[in-house]
């Protein structure tokens, strides 16, 4: 299946881009995110991200279709 990923903040710089389609075998938000972090070293657990897909808050075990926007939200901070 063909996802697009989108990068926000610590994961864009460490992945050095803001977004990116890619062909997986996950099926969840938890998976793709498993297999994202060994392959590019993030440096983020899960635990300490917020995911969404198609523009909406889901749970890191929802399941996830060809063609769905994958959005890992890091921890914001601001002023």
């Amino acid at each position: 299946m063909k996802y697009k990923i989108e990068y926000f903040a610590l994961l864009r710089e460490q992945r050095g881009l803001s977004e990116e389609t890619l062909e997986s075998e996950a099926t969840t938000p938890s998976e793709l995110y498993h297999h994202l972090k060994e392959e590019h070293d993030f440096s983020l657990e899960k635990k300490s991200l917020k995911v969404a897909v198609n523009e909406d808050f889901a749970d890191w075990d929802a399941e996830i279709k060809d063609g769905d926007v994958i959005v890992f939200i890091p921890p914001v901070a601001g002023g």
